[in-house]
Parts: structure tokens; sequence; C-alpha cells
């Protein structure tokens, strides 16, 4: 009996979040110890902060000097102690909550993110997806909290699906949706962008979310003897259901959501399986009118979202044009170390 795409994509899903849980699960019990005893420090800190930053500087030194094997009493870790203790007064919150999450992933929350509210969702989409720091840095910096959970979506998820369905569905969307990994050219088509998602998957799936398998790009259906091709097709573990995206490389334009509700249509006929959700889609696009876009989702029969997304902007051609190029700064610093004919390029400088 052969298994379908559905049912391999939510094993693996189920699997992966087995993985994610004992990995963290083995790190938690440790994490709980060294940041209860990072918040006792802090405090001491705080608690002698009279004695201003040379304080600090002695402590460091004298740990060193009992522990000279230890890592992390470092001048500028105790100071992150500090803050740490200021910003979370409550103990039990660190070791129930922050504590779930690196040492150096919570560095970065302290360092980028100030509302406590988008911290623990950090924390929690951290735990979910296993983010190390880089990657909980990029996630910050892209503003996906904002993206994710505060961007008033344009969808119709709450009158075409069910609770709690319409909920997952619409905290799985982002507007707008960031794809920096395409670099955004004069006169770039549909196709161009998709290659490139394609050529990118684990970028593009790590931008779309946690659940999303990739089915296929330019995936054929044949309908009423006609051929007919989605731009992008997945399939979410944790929404159970086929996944359609359309791109579009100018604004939203109404037609565009009735031909995506065809292409779901048919996508529940001929792919849903028993047990999945009915099929959801999406149209992505360099800008829309919000207002043109509710309008154009009232009545499809599908549930469909809008969003808009970014690719990477380019510099201008005239300044593009006034940079050297790299094979210009490579000849800059070979001619800087071979002029007395015995010095040899370190590649580092050039990189």
């Amino acid at each position: 009996m052969l298994m379908n795409n559905s049912e391999y994509f939510e094993i693996v899903e189920g699997v992966k979040s087995q993985i994610r849980s004992a990995q963290y699960k083995a790190v938690i019990g440790a994490n709980t110890e060294m940041f209860t005893l990072y918040w006792r420090i802090g405090n001491v800190i705080i608690e002698n902060s009279r004695w201003g930053d040379r304080f600090i500087e002695n402590l460091s030194a004298d740990i060193k000097a009992d522990f000279p094997e230890a890592t992390g009493y470092s001048i500028r870790n105790l100071k992150y102690m500090k803050r740490f203790a200021a910003e979370y007064p409550d103990l039990q919150f660190v070791q129930q909550v922050v504590a779930q999450i690196p040492w150096r992933n919570n560095i970065a929350l302290m360092e980028k993110v100030k509302d406590m509210d988008a911290r623990i969702w950090y924390i929690q989409k951290s735990v979910e997806n296993g983010w190390n720091k880089n990657v909980l840095s990029m996630q910050i910096e892209s503003g996906l909290y904002g993206r994710q959970m505060i961007a008033e979506k344009t969808t119709n998820f709450g009158e075409r699906l069910l609770s709690p369905q319409s909920e997952l569905a619409e905290q799985t969307l982002k507007d707008p949706y960031i794809f920096d990994f395409i670099e955004a050219r004069e006169k770039i088509i549909e196709r161009d962008i998709e290659k490139e998602m394609v050529a990118n998957i684990s970028k593009l799936l790590l931008e779309l979310g946690t659940g999303f398998g990739f089915h296929g790009n330019q995936y054929h259906l044949e309908v009423g003897g006609e051929d007919y091709y989605l731009d992008l097709l997945f399939y979410n573990a944790i929404l159970h259901c086929y996944f359609v995206i359309e791109l579009k490389t100018g604004a939203f334009k109404p037609e565009y959501a009735g031909k995506l509700n065809f292409y779901l249509s048919a996508v529940d006929d001929l792919l849903r399986k028993e047990g999945d959700n009915p099929s959801i889609g999406l149209i992505l696009c360099r800008d829309k009118n919000k207002t043109i876009a509710e309008y154009a989702l009232r009545d499809m029969t599908k549930p469909i979202g809008v969003s808009e997304y970014r690719l990477t902007e380019t510099l201008p051609q005239e300044l593009e044009a006034a940079l050297p190029s790299i094979e210009d700064i490579e000849k800059r610093v070979r001619s800087k170390y071979e002029v007395d004919g015995d010095e040899k390029l370190d590649e580092s400088e050039v990189k």
C-alpha cells in the first residue's frame, strides 16, 4: 500500500516535533539551574550597585580565580546577568518560561525586543522550531512578530473555515512576507521569483513557517481535459491541508481571487484525502489595496488570503556603477602586499 504525500508530511512533522521536544527537555533542566544562578547573581549585583562597575570587575576576577575552568563570568556576561534580573523580577517566570531557550537567545531578546508579549512569543516560537541565536535574531530583525501577530491580514478564513482551523490559519499567515534571498530586479517576472524560491527552498520554508512541506512548483492539474499549473503547492502538517500559493509581481487584482478559488476546488477534488482539512490559498503580490482585496474575497467559496511580499532591493544603477568591483578591491589589496615582493596575501582581507 502506497503512502500518500499528506500522510507522509504529517508523520515527518510529528517525528521532528518529538525530536525538538526531546532536545529541549534535555537542556531545560540544566538551563533552569543555570538561569536561577544567573538571576541570583544579577540580583546580588543590583543590590551592590552603589559600588559601580568596579564591583562587577572585581567579582569577575574573583570568580575566575576560584573557578578557573568555569565559563560565563566575564564582565560583559555579569552585566547581562544584572540586566536579566532587573528585566525579569519573577524567578518563577524565569524558571518556567525564559529558561526554555539558551542564554545566548535570551541575550538577543534583551538587546532587540522591548515588548514583553513579543519576547514571550519569540520564546515560544524558538521552542517550537528549535531556533538558534542567529535564526532568532534574523526573525526579530525581519519583524516577524509584527508581520504574523499584529498585522491586519486580508483573508476570508473566518467565514470559510471552522474554528479553531480559522484561527490557526490566520496565525500562519504573515503580511508582508520577506524574501530577502531574492534580488528585486527590473522586469522580474513571476516565474523568475518562483525559480529562486525553489532554488532556496530551505529559506522559503523558514519564512513560510512551521509545518510546511514542499509539494512542487508549476504543479500540474488536469481539469475537464485541460491543463492547469499551480505556482507553488505545499502541505501543512499542522493545518492538515494543502496550501496553494500564487505569485504576482504587480498589485493585487480581483480576478486573481477567482482563479485561485478555481484551483482550490480542483485541489480539494483531486488531491485532498480523507482527514484533510479544506485546502487554503494565498495570493502573494507586491502591493495590495486592502479594500479591493476584501471585496474580492467576500463571496469566494474557498479560504483565501492576500499578502504582500518584499524582495531585496538593489542599489541604484548610478551608485552601483560608482562602487569598486570585487576584482578592483582584490587588485588594490594585492598591490599593497606585493610592494616588497615577499609578503603573502591573506585572503580573509578581501572577503
